[in-house]
């Protein structure tokens, strides 16, 4: 049978053929149940008899790259904050925390505007989430919902999106 027959048959065992044929081609058994991943493992298996070993300028090769390669025994530290000394006091520096939240959102207790249809619509924004006519929503765009009937965009509906980034928009 040719390497893509072979191919074809594993594309259509099931994970327990899967992890046989594993056992079969590996000589050892195998705990995984990602199918996937079996048939990867496999077909690379395959590949690799099918084809024969690597060339003995392949294998130099290899071996060259990995004696040049840093290898970690250890995970790596996380960065510490710089230390500075003042006045012959060692002090530690520390930079302001990562803002959280969406940048498009303006800061907590702002009042979003809009005029729509006729009828001023006034949003606050709080820590975890957004008022609007006494209830608390989790989302701009459960408010605009609200409001117009239908999906929107919250980020659109109250003209916080940057013009052109679908990214953000969505």
């Amino acid at each position: 049978m040719n390497f893509g027959n072979q191919i074809a048959l594993l594309q259509r065992m099931t994970v327990g053929q899967l992890r046989e044929q594993y056992e079969a081609v590996f000589g050892e058994t195998t705990r995984v149940v990602n199918k996937d991943f079996l048939f990867k493992r496999i077909a690379w298996r395959l590949q690799s008899l099918a084809e024969g070993p690597l060339s003995e300028r392949a294998r130099q090769r290899a071996a060259e790259i990995a004696c040049d390669a840093d290898i970690r025994m250890s995970m790596p530290r996380p960065p510490q904050p710089p230390k500075v000394t003042v006045g012959g006091e060692c002090r530690t520096t520390t930079a302001p925390a990562p803002a959280l939240g969406d940048a498009r959102l303006p800061v907590v207790g702002t009042i979003l505007t809009r005029d729509y249809r006729g009828r001023t619509i006034q949003v606050t924004v709080l820590p975890q989430g957004f008022e609007f006519e006494g209830r608390v929503y989790k989302t701009l765009t459960a408010v605009a919902q609200v409001v117009t009937g239908s999906h929107w965009n919250g980020y659109l509906f109250f003209g916080l999106a940057k013009p052109g980034r679908k990214d953000e928009t969505t």
